[in-house]
């Protein structure tokens, strides 16, 4: 079986989507890689106001050239919708497909904070200065731990200047809790905008983060895609 190489992405911490599905997913013959984004995760000491989105596109461009990877399946989950977005306008040839997990699709000149619009009250509740603090993690909490997000990631706005970019195949998968109607779920927009453009919408059934309350399903799903 040809080795395909799964590029992880997400918000405050890249390293727990990795962890929760690194194992499953190598099983099915994926290749799988982290990168962690300069000021979260393990890189939180490197964490600055002044970073933002253009820099954590950087980040995963640069670990996809130095790495020298190629036929990627490129997968952003919430916030790393952004951020995978602005590397297949810089290196589309290196991807086989995006896939967006529960995360932001953008159009040129949008940023994070646009995109979230009247459903934004839960950042503005943990907006902290120039930091998104995430309200879930105690004070004395250990690491591995979700950490503060520099506020600048969710202002900047993408710029997007290469056509070949929009053309990578790419996949949405909506994540909706049980019981709970799919049109009422915050991603809704997102993913209205990914069927509008022709892309596959899959549907799972998990809160937002499914790498944590259903890292088995989400899995056997990323696995069916090519």
């Amino acid at each position: 079986m040809k080795t395909r190489h799964t590029i992880f992405t997400t918000a405050f911490l890249f390293l727990l989507l990795a962890t929760a599905n690194i194992s499953g997913a190598q099983e099915k013959g994926f290749n799988v890689y982290r990168p962690q984004l300069t000021g979260l995760g393990e890189r939180v000491h490197l964490s600055r106001p002044d970073i933002g989105l253009s820099t954590h596109i950087d980040d995963v461009v640069n670990m996809i050239l130095f790495e020298d990877l190629h036929d990627i399946i490129l997968v952003g989950h919430s916030y790393g919708g952004m951020v995978i977005t602005g590397v297949a306008d810089r290196v589309p040839d290196r991807i086989r497909r995006l896939v967006y997990l529960d995360a932001f699709v953008p159009n040129d000149g949008e940023s994070a904070i646009s995109l979230v619009g009247s459903h934004g009250d839960w950042l503005k509740n943990m907006t902290k200065g120039d930091y998104i603090v995430p309200a879930w993690v105690k004070p004395d909490q250990p690491p591995p731990k979700d950490v503060p997000q520099p506020l600048k990631t969710f202002t900047d706005t993408i710029v997007l200047k290469n056509k070949t970019g929009l053309k990578v195949p790419a996949t949405y998968i909506l994540t909706v809790e049980a019981g709970k109607e799919a049109k009422n779920d915050d991603f809704w927009p997102q993913a209205q905008r990914a069927k509008e453009r022709g892309w596959p919408v899959l549907q799972l059934t998990a809160d937002h983060n499914a790498q944590w309350s259903a890292p088995e399903a989400l899995v056997e799903m990323l696995a069916g895609i090519r």
